[in-house]
């Protein structure tokens, strides 16, 4: 009787010696806000950053990169960038989390970022070549009333924005996620960053019915005044249950939003299905998505327009490209998260693979502040309401360690919200 021998395992080739992940090292700074950065640099020298923040849990990434992560790369080989994401996915077992995709997505961004540095071209060359000549931007205009709503849209207009985000306060409400010019408990807020620098959370009041009554009015005056071909979008921040999110988009039909975003909080993606027959407003989601399997049910049952997930917060320029391409097929655009809790590394990663992909739908743009872009030298532009990643090999960022450590981390937490009698709200 004879017996079939057992297969050999075929090994994978020795990378070659330049190729050889010799160092990976975690980077946090606070230059107006945290930030966590991976450096991961090759036998040969070769050096690629990737983006690993996770605005309030920063330690948290930078702890999962260092103790877990970091030791599994050194010596491994550099090239190697889907099966470095699989294992990093599929060997800890326990799956998914904002935590464990940050780090990936870090490590994932920075090995994208040393193939396209050796290759001697920008990043998104690397993905297919240019889809575009430039992405279109949306700014964040708010303000505590209409008037100073519509100065601050006029303020953006003149900055070069050809899209604009529409946030204003509410009556009867002391403070509104997305409004720049209100108090907060540590006196300040950079940019549109809502995370203060505290050791405890800032608790904010809410009430959907006084928000339900006030935004319509607000698109209204903001159409009466700049006409109907400005593109206008407006965030909720996950902050409605499913049919009032589908009242507010019935009622800001008239006023032809871009989209209406996070109206609904999407772990409850059925949800969507009341919203999706109730108004014809297009909606984007997914910035609090962590990974391609969250989208699965909104993107089979064309329930959004938009995906917003990161780099950072996806897994990376790998597995957000195929966030990507399943939401191509259902004809559901990208309209990739780019706020200041994201460090300008994982912006750059975000323009490459928006400028490359055919399905590119539009890109936020928050500015970093002067100091942050001291630390995060960067060759990405903004011209005529168009961002560009540039054609600087890689990713086109680098990281100036001096500057950094001028500016050592501090405890910064987002806020909270409860409702008027007490109960804790979604934020």
């Amino acid at each position: 009787m004879s017996t079939t021998p057992l297969a050999e395992p075929i090994a994978f080739p020795e990378p070659a010696e330049r190729d050889v992940i010799a160092r990976a090292e975690v980077l946090v700074t606070s230059p107006d806000r945290n930030f966590v950065t991976l450096r991961v640099t090759t036998a040969d020298g070769v050096v690629g950053l990737g983006d690993a923040t996770l605005n309030g849990r920063e330690l948290a990434v930078a702890s999962y990169l260092g103790d877990h992560v970091v030791p599994l790369l050194v010596g491994r080989d550099a090239q190697r960038i889907e099966d470095t994401w699989q294992f990093l996915y599929r060997s800890a077992y326990w799956r998914r989390g904002p935590v464990t995709m940050a780090a990936i997505a870090a490590v994932d961004t920075a090995l994208w970022d040393i193939k396209a540095r050796r290759a001697g071209m920008p990043l998104y060359q690397l993905l297919g070549g240019a889809s575009r000549a430039g992405l279109l931007a949306y700014g964040h205009a708010s303000g505590r009333d209409v008037p100073a709503l519509l100065d601050s849209v006029r303020r953006h207009l003149d900055e070069g924005f050809r899209a604009i985000r529409v946030q204003t306060s509410v009556p009867g409400v002391r403070t509104v996620y997305g409004v720049a010019s209100q108090p907060t408990t540590t006196g300040t807020r950079y940019d549109y960053e809502p995370a203060q620098r505290a050791v405890v959370p800032a608790e904010e009041d809410w009430d959907t019915r006084a928000y339900l009554r006030h935004i319509p009015g607000v698109f209204e005056a903001v159409r009466g005044e700049f006409g109907p071909a400005l593109p206008l979008l407006h965030d909720g921040h996950h902050r409605m249950r499913p049919v009032e999110a589908a009242r507010l988009g019935k009622a800001l039909e008239p006023y032809d939003l871009f989209w209406l975003e996070d109206c609904t909080p999407a772990e409850n993606q059925e949800a969507l299905r009341l919203v999706r027959q109730h108004t014809t407003t297009p909606l984007a989601i997914g910035e609090v998505f962590n990974t391609a399997w969250d989208y699965q049910t909104l993107l089979r049952e064309q329930l959004i327009d938009y995906v917003r997930g990161s780099v950072t917060h996806t897994g990376g320029v790998t597995a957000l490209r195929k966030v990507a391409d399943q939401a191509a097929t259902y004809q559901v655009r990208t309209g990739f998260h780019g706020p200041t809790d994201i460090s300008p590394v994982g912006m750059a990663a975000a323009l490459h693979l928006g400028l490359a992909i055919h399905n590119f739908g539009i890109q936020e743009l928050m500015p970093h502040s002067p100091r942050t872009r001291e630390v995060f030298r960067t060759s990405y532009t903004f011209t005529g309401g168009y961002l560009h990643p540039g054609d600087e090999p890689g990713l086109g960022v680098g990281y100036d360690d001096e500057a950094a450590a001028a500016h050592p981390y501090e405890p910064a937490y987002l806020p909270f919200t409860r409702l008027h009698d007490g109960t804790i709200h979604d934020w």
